[in-house]
Parts: C-alpha cells; structure tokens; sequence
C-alpha cells in the first residue's frame, strides 16, 4: 500500500482542482450545468485516480490510475481551452491553468514510465 499524499503529482492536482473550483465561481450561471460541472469533475478525477492507486496491490492497477489521471488532465486542458474561447477565463488565466496542467502530465508521465521500468 501506497501513501497517496506523499506524491507531489499527487498534492499539484489537489491544488489545481481547488484552484478550478474557484475559477468556476466566475462562470455564467446558465454553465452551472454544462461546462462548470464538467470542469470541476475532470481536476477532482486527477488526485483521485491517484489516491485510488494506491490503493491497489499491484504496479499494474497502480498504473492503470495514473493513465486515467492522465486522462482526466488532458481533460481538463481541452476545458480550459474552450473556456478561454469563450471568452469565461483571460488568457492570463488561461496560460497559467495550463502551464499547471502541463506540469502535472509530465509528472504523471514520469511517474507512468518508473512504474513501467
């Protein structure tokens, strides 16, 4: 068993999703329903899937977690895109989201690959 908040992919993603729930505030109401709820769903499902991992017996299941976190942040870079064509966040915001989701996929991208090793 694995200790999921001693991953420091792990606690960025939880700091991104609180980050996004924020971000969200600012949406339109008629979003609430749309892209606000998928938006918050896909940063939660990152430190999710890896808390899940660690929860599993074997490096194969734990690294099946860490694809679908991967997942769930390439995700959430397509949301932010759309947002920002929507003109919802600047491009300020949106270069600064980005760069955070950026960073997360290519720890999960080493953490997938030391795994694999």
């Amino acid at each position: 068993m694995r200790d999921f908040t001693a991953f420091r992919v792990w606690e960025k993603s939880q700091k991104l999703a609180r980050s996004i729930y924020a971000d969200c505030a600012k949406f339109p109401k008629e979003e609430l329903y749309v892209l606000t709820s998928q938006k918050k769903r896909s940063p939660t499902s990152i430190p999710t899937n890896i808390a899940e991992s660690c929860g599993r017996r074997t490096d194969k299941d734990f690294c099946r977690f860490q694809y679908l976190a991967f997942g769930s942040a390439n995700e959430l870079e397509y949301q932010i895109m759309l947002s920002a064509e929507l003109k919802f966040i600047d491009t300020t915001e949106n270069q600064h989201l980005s760069e955070k989701i950026e960073e997360i996929k290519k720890m999960l991208s080493s953490l997938i690959r030391k795994i694999n090793s």
